[in-house]
Protein backbone atom coordinates (compact mmCIF):
# COMPACT_ATOMS: atom_id res chain seq x y z
CA UNK A 1 0.00 0.00 0.00
CA UNK A 2 1.59 3.37 -0.59
CA UNK A 3 0.40 7.13 0.36
CA UNK A 4 2.51 8.07 -1.97
CA UNK A 5 0.86 6.63 -5.38
CA UNK A 6 -2.50 4.97 -4.15
CA UNK A 7 -4.54 2.11 -5.74
CA UNK A 8 -7.96 1.99 -5.48
CA UNK A 9 -10.16 -0.83 -7.04
CA UNK A 10 -13.51 -1.76 -7.57
CA UNK A 11 -14.27 -5.53 -7.66
CA UNK A 12 -17.67 -7.51 -8.51
CA UNK A 13 -18.67 -10.19 -10.66
CA UNK A 14 -19.99 -10.51 -14.16
CA UNK A 15 -23.01 -8.52 -14.03
CA UNK A 16 -22.47 -7.04 -10.65
CA UNK A 17 -23.00 -3.71 -12.00
CA UNK A 18 -19.37 -2.01 -10.82
CA UNK A 19 -20.33 0.47 -13.56
CA UNK A 20 -22.05 2.14 -11.53
CA UNK A 21 -19.00 2.79 -8.93
CA UNK A 22 -17.35 3.31 -11.78
CA UNK A 23 -19.21 6.72 -12.59
CA UNK A 24 -19.63 7.78 -9.01
CA UNK A 25 -15.45 7.73 -8.85
CA UNK A 26 -15.53 9.78 -12.36
CA UNK A 27 -17.60 11.91 -11.08
CA UNK A 28 -15.24 12.55 -8.19
CA UNK A 29 -12.26 12.65 -9.91
CA UNK A 30 -13.44 15.69 -12.19
CA UNK A 31 -14.74 17.13 -9.29
CA UNK A 32 -11.40 16.78 -7.37
CA UNK A 33 -9.41 17.55 -10.44
CA UNK A 34 -7.64 14.17 -9.76
CA UNK A 35 -6.04 13.02 -12.96
CA UNK A 36 -6.58 8.77 -12.59
CA UNK A 37 -4.35 6.15 -13.90
CA UNK A 38 -7.48 3.52 -15.04
CA UNK A 39 -6.86 0.02 -15.82
CA UNK A 40 -9.85 -2.51 -16.46
CA UNK A 41 -10.09 -6.34 -15.17
CA UNK A 42 -10.53 -7.61 -18.61
CA UNK A 43 -6.86 -6.44 -19.88
CA UNK A 44 -5.80 -9.59 -17.72
CA UNK A 45 -7.57 -12.11 -18.53
CA UNK A 46 -4.77 -14.98 -19.83
CA UNK A 47 -6.27 -15.55 -23.41
CA UNK A 48 -7.96 -13.42 -25.84
CA UNK A 49 -11.45 -14.32 -26.98
CA UNK A 50 -10.15 -16.66 -29.98
CA UNK A 51 -7.95 -18.57 -27.70
CA UNK A 52 -10.12 -18.73 -24.56
CA UNK A 53 -12.47 -20.78 -26.83
CA UNK A 54 -9.90 -23.16 -27.66
CA UNK A 55 -9.04 -23.19 -24.13
CA UNK A 56 -12.19 -24.56 -23.16
CA UNK A 57 -12.55 -26.85 -25.56
CA UNK A 58 -9.41 -28.45 -24.56
CA UNK A 59 -10.39 -28.28 -20.76
CA UNK A 60 -13.75 -29.82 -21.50
CA UNK A 61 -11.96 -32.55 -23.48
CA UNK A 62 -10.18 -33.35 -20.40
CA UNK A 63 -12.74 -33.82 -18.37
CA UNK A 64 -12.41 -30.16 -16.50
CA UNK A 65 -15.82 -28.33 -16.70
CA UNK A 66 -15.13 -25.41 -14.64
CA UNK A 67 -12.70 -23.65 -16.43
CA UNK A 68 -13.80 -19.97 -16.48
CA UNK A 69 -12.70 -16.69 -16.51
CA UNK A 70 -13.06 -16.47 -12.88
CA UNK A 71 -10.18 -18.36 -12.20
CA UNK A 72 -6.27 -18.21 -11.54
CA UNK A 73 -5.77 -20.61 -15.02
CA UNK A 74 -7.86 -17.77 -17.24
CA UNK A 75 -6.14 -14.79 -15.75
CA UNK A 76 -2.88 -13.50 -14.77
CA UNK A 77 -3.16 -12.72 -11.04
CA UNK A 78 0.89 -12.40 -10.52
CA UNK A 79 0.96 -9.70 -13.63
CA UNK A 80 -2.53 -7.23 -12.10
CA UNK A 81 -0.09 -7.67 -8.57
CA UNK A 82 2.59 -6.79 -10.22
CA UNK A 83 0.58 -3.97 -11.84
CA UNK A 84 -0.35 -2.64 -8.20
CA UNK A 85 2.70 -2.71 -6.57
CA UNK A 86 4.87 -1.02 -9.74
CA UNK A 87 2.60 1.75 -9.39
CA UNK A 88 2.53 2.16 -5.88
CA UNK A 89 6.59 2.29 -5.56
CA UNK A 90 7.15 4.38 -8.83
CA UNK A 91 3.63 5.81 -10.03
CA UNK A 92 4.00 4.35 -13.29
CA UNK A 93 3.21 0.43 -14.99
CA UNK A 94 2.21 -1.16 -17.65
CA UNK A 95 -1.03 -1.75 -18.94
CA UNK A 96 -3.59 -2.52 -21.82
CA UNK A 97 -6.56 -2.82 -23.35
CA UNK A 98 -9.16 -5.73 -24.49
CA UNK A 99 -11.37 -4.72 -27.59
CA UNK A 100 -14.81 -6.24 -26.56
CA UNK A 101 -16.33 -4.54 -29.56
CA UNK A 102 -15.71 -3.12 -33.07
CA UNK A 103 -16.21 0.13 -31.62
CA UNK A 104 -13.86 -0.27 -29.16
CA UNK A 105 -11.09 -2.17 -31.77
CA UNK A 106 -11.24 -0.02 -34.82
CA UNK A 107 -8.92 3.03 -33.54
CA UNK A 108 -6.45 0.60 -32.80
CA UNK A 109 -6.91 -1.33 -36.50
CA UNK A 110 -7.47 -4.48 -34.16
CA UNK A 111 -10.52 -7.01 -34.37
CA UNK A 112 -12.67 -7.35 -31.37
CA UNK A 113 -11.94 -9.75 -29.09
CA UNK A 114 -8.39 -8.60 -29.10
CA UNK A 115 -5.76 -7.61 -26.20
CA UNK A 116 -3.80 -4.14 -27.38
CA UNK A 117 -0.13 -4.51 -26.89
CA UNK A 118 1.29 -3.52 -23.51
CA UNK A 119 1.74 0.04 -22.91
CA UNK A 120 3.44 2.18 -20.10
CA UNK A 121 1.69 4.00 -18.18
CA UNK A 122 3.43 7.87 -18.16
CA UNK A 123 4.17 9.50 -14.89
CA UNK A 124 2.09 12.48 -13.46
CA UNK A 125 -1.29 10.51 -12.50
CA UNK A 126 -2.22 11.26 -9.36
CA UNK A 127 -4.08 6.96 -8.60
CA UNK A 128 -4.13 4.15 -9.90
CA UNK A 129 -7.84 3.60 -10.28
CA UNK A 130 -8.75 -0.52 -11.30
CA UNK A 131 -12.45 -1.48 -12.32
CA UNK A 132 -12.92 -5.59 -13.11
CA UNK A 133 -13.54 -9.03 -11.19
CA UNK A 134 -10.38 -9.03 -9.50
CA UNK A 135 -9.52 -6.35 -8.00
CA UNK A 136 -9.01 -8.48 -4.29
CA UNK A 137 -7.93 -11.66 -5.45
CA UNK A 138 -5.65 -13.79 -3.81
CA UNK A 139 -4.28 -17.15 -4.94
CA UNK A 140 -1.52 -19.14 -3.22
CA UNK A 141 1.39 -16.40 -2.80
CA UNK A 142 -0.03 -14.28 -5.12
CA UNK A 143 -2.14 -11.30 -3.60
CA UNK A 144 -3.40 -8.83 -5.23
CA UNK A 145 -5.35 -7.20 -2.30
CA UNK A 146 -2.60 -6.02 -0.16
CA UNK A 147 -1.11 -3.27 -2.87
CA UNK A 148 -4.92 -1.92 -2.60
CA UNK A 149 -5.28 1.20 -0.77
CA UNK A 150 -9.29 1.21 -0.88
CA UNK A 151 -10.73 -1.60 -2.07
CA UNK A 152 -14.70 -1.33 -3.03
CA UNK A 153 -17.20 -4.22 -3.58
CA UNK A 154 -20.29 -4.33 -5.69
CA UNK A 155 -22.57 -7.25 -4.74
CA UNK A 156 -26.03 -7.56 -5.27
CA UNK A 157 -27.48 -10.66 -4.12
CA UNK A 158 -27.00 -13.28 -6.44
CA UNK A 159 -30.04 -13.50 -8.50
CA UNK A 160 -30.23 -10.43 -9.20
CA UNK A 161 -26.51 -10.83 -10.58
CA UNK A 162 -27.19 -13.02 -12.52
CA UNK A 163 -31.07 -11.49 -13.98
CA UNK A 164 -28.57 -8.43 -14.22
CA UNK A 165 -26.04 -10.59 -16.63
CA UNK A 166 -28.90 -12.61 -18.27
CA UNK A 167 -30.41 -9.06 -19.42
CA UNK A 168 -27.19 -7.89 -20.62
CA UNK A 169 -25.61 -10.59 -22.07
CA UNK A 170 -28.47 -11.30 -24.39
CA UNK A 171 -29.38 -7.39 -25.24
CA UNK A 172 -25.51 -6.45 -25.80
CA UNK A 173 -23.69 -9.52 -26.62
CA UNK A 174 -26.38 -11.48 -28.49
CA UNK A 175 -26.24 -14.45 -26.27
CA UNK A 176 -28.84 -16.99 -25.77
CA UNK A 177 -30.41 -17.10 -22.46
CA UNK A 178 -29.64 -20.58 -22.62
CA UNK A 179 -25.90 -19.67 -23.25
CA UNK A 180 -25.62 -17.38 -20.87
CA UNK A 181 -27.14 -20.03 -18.18
CA UNK A 182 -24.41 -22.40 -18.93
CA UNK A 183 -21.74 -19.97 -18.28
CA UNK A 184 -23.23 -19.57 -15.16
CA UNK A 185 -22.99 -22.95 -14.31
CA UNK A 186 -19.58 -23.73 -15.39
CA UNK A 187 -17.95 -20.45 -13.77
CA UNK A 188 -19.76 -21.80 -10.25
CA UNK A 189 -16.57 -23.26 -9.02
CA UNK A 190 -14.40 -20.41 -9.61
CA UNK A 191 -16.92 -17.78 -8.44
CA UNK A 192 -17.10 -19.63 -4.74
CA UNK A 193 -13.58 -19.94 -4.66
CA UNK A 194 -12.31 -16.31 -5.95
CA UNK A 195 -14.71 -14.19 -6.33
CA UNK A 196 -16.74 -14.15 -3.63
CA UNK A 197 -13.41 -14.30 -1.08
CA UNK A 198 -12.77 -10.55 -1.63
CA UNK A 199 -15.72 -9.31 -0.26
CA UNK A 200 -14.10 -9.97 3.10
CA UNK A 201 -11.31 -8.37 2.39
CA UNK A 202 -13.20 -4.94 1.07
CA UNK A 203 -13.08 -1.65 2.89
CA UNK A 204 -16.64 -0.94 1.32
CA UNK A 205 -19.28 -3.55 -0.10
CA UNK A 206 -22.45 -2.38 -1.74
CA UNK A 207 -25.12 -4.78 -2.09
CA UNK A 208 -28.33 -4.17 -4.12
CA UNK A 209 -31.08 -6.16 -2.67
CA UNK A 210 -34.53 -6.34 -4.98
CA UNK A 211 -38.18 -5.81 -3.13
CA UNK A 212 -39.83 -7.54 -5.80
CA UNK A 213 -40.14 -11.56 -6.75
CA UNK A 214 -36.66 -12.72 -7.70
CA UNK A 215 -37.07 -16.07 -6.88
CA UNK A 216 -36.47 -17.59 -10.37
CA UNK A 217 -33.94 -15.44 -11.99
CA UNK A 218 -33.97 -17.59 -15.64
CA UNK A 219 -37.04 -16.68 -16.68
CA UNK A 220 -36.95 -12.87 -15.28
CA UNK A 221 -38.30 -10.41 -18.11
CA UNK A 222 -36.59 -7.51 -16.56
CA UNK A 223 -34.59 -6.26 -14.12
CA UNK A 224 -35.90 -4.63 -11.03
CA UNK A 225 -35.30 -0.80 -11.11
CA UNK A 226 -33.57 0.99 -8.18
CA UNK A 227 -36.88 1.74 -6.59
CA UNK A 228 -37.98 -1.29 -6.44
CA UNK A 229 -34.72 -2.21 -4.40
CA UNK A 230 -32.53 -1.15 -1.16
CA UNK A 231 -28.60 -1.25 -1.02
CA UNK A 232 -26.77 -2.18 2.03
CA UNK A 233 -23.56 -0.64 2.42
CA UNK A 234 -20.99 -2.64 5.10
CA UNK A 235 -18.15 -0.91 6.10
CA UNK A 236 -15.31 -3.59 7.24
CA UNK A 237 -13.56 -0.71 9.93
CA UNK A 238 -15.70 2.58 10.21
CA UNK A 239 -12.94 4.22 12.46
CA UNK A 240 -10.49 3.29 9.95
CA UNK A 241 -12.54 5.49 7.18
CA UNK A 242 -13.75 8.21 9.61
CA UNK A 243 -17.44 7.09 8.69
CA UNK A 244 -19.96 10.08 9.70
CA UNK A 245 -23.02 7.76 9.79
CA UNK A 246 -25.08 10.83 11.62
CA UNK A 247 -24.45 12.89 8.77
CA UNK A 248 -24.83 10.10 5.92
CA UNK A 249 -28.25 9.61 7.89
CA UNK A 250 -29.48 13.24 7.40
CA UNK A 251 -28.41 13.57 4.03
CA UNK A 252 -29.75 10.17 2.91
CA UNK A 253 -33.45 10.42 3.40
CA UNK A 254 -34.92 7.28 3.96
CA UNK A 255 -31.74 5.16 5.04
CA UNK A 256 -31.52 3.67 8.43
CA UNK A 257 -28.75 1.73 10.38
CA UNK A 258 -29.19 -1.89 10.25
CA UNK A 259 -26.05 -2.84 12.45
CA UNK A 260 -23.38 -0.64 13.56
CA UNK A 261 -20.71 -1.05 10.95
CA UNK A 262 -23.92 -1.16 8.24
CA UNK A 263 -25.94 1.85 6.40
CA UNK A 264 -29.70 0.71 4.17
CA UNK A 265 -30.28 3.27 1.58
CA UNK A 266 -32.71 3.42 -0.79
CA UNK A 267 -32.05 1.75 -4.21
CA UNK A 268 -32.38 5.50 -5.97
CA UNK A 269 -30.21 7.00 -3.86
CA UNK A 270 -27.30 4.38 -4.71
CA UNK A 271 -25.22 6.87 -6.58
CA UNK A 272 -25.31 9.66 -4.52
CA UNK A 273 -25.11 7.74 -1.51
CA UNK A 274 -21.53 6.25 -3.12
CA UNK A 275 -20.50 9.78 -3.95
CA UNK A 276 -20.87 11.43 -0.51
CA UNK A 277 -19.12 8.12 1.48
CA UNK A 278 -16.80 8.45 -1.29
CA UNK A 279 -15.93 11.84 -1.95
CA UNK A 280 -14.15 12.34 1.36
CA UNK A 281 -12.25 8.99 1.94
CA UNK A 282 -10.56 10.30 -1.70
CA UNK A 283 -9.92 13.59 -0.22
CA UNK A 284 -7.78 12.23 2.51
CA UNK A 285 -6.33 10.17 0.61
CA UNK A 286 -4.98 12.72 -1.43
CA UNK A 287 -4.32 15.14 0.88
CA UNK A 288 -2.06 12.11 2.57
CA UNK A 289 -0.34 11.70 -1.05
CA UNK A 290 0.50 15.53 -0.40
CA UNK A 291 2.22 14.75 2.40
CA UNK A 292 3.86 11.51 1.40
Amino acid sequence: MSQKNPVIAVTGSSGAGTTTVKVAFEHIFRIEGINPAVIEGDSYHRYDRAAMKQAMAKAEEEGRTNFSHFGPEANLFDKLAETFQTYAETGTCERRYYLHSEEEAEPFGQKPGEFTPWETIPPGTDLLFYEGLHGGAVDGTTNVAQYVDLLIGVVPIVNLEWIQKIHRDCAQRGYSAEAVTDTILRRMHDYVHYITPQFSRTDINFQRVPTVDTSNPFIARDIPTPDESFVVIRFRDPKKLDVDFPYLLSMLDGSSMSRRNSLVVPGGKMGFAMEIILAPIIERIMDARKTA
